[in-house]
């Protein structure tokens, strides 16, 4: 059973790391349509957001911090993870509602 948990992780793993470059990269393909307000690019910066802001909620009231790895470095990483994380949620949501009230 630990080597299927272990195959299941790392395929988790490679489709989230997936899904988060591709992320970028449609952001930056699409970054002037997402401010120009054309209907998909702003579909996708809402699912992106929605994403992100999930992410951190999930971090903040599922997991249990105690649980997390001990050390400075590591605290620190966290937070600035998760700073991250509500900077990429408030960029792309803020771009939808900016869009959404500017019609």
């Amino acid at each position: 059973m630990a080597v299927f948990n272990r195959k299941l992780m790392w395929v988790h793993g490679a489709f989230t790391v997936l899904t988060i470059v591709a992320f970028g990269m449609l952001t930056l393909v699409f970054h002037g349509e997402m401010l120009r307000g054309d209907r998909a690019a702003l579909g996708l910066a809402l699912f992106i957001g929605a994403y992100w802001a999930l992410r951190v909620a999930v971090d903040f009231f599922y997991y249990d911090h105690a649980d997390w790895p001990k050390g400075r470095g590591l605290v620190a990483g966290h937070i600035l993870l998760n700073l991250l994380f509500v900077y990429l949620a408030a960029t792309n949501l803020a771009i939808v509602v900016w869009k959404v009230w500017a019609y």
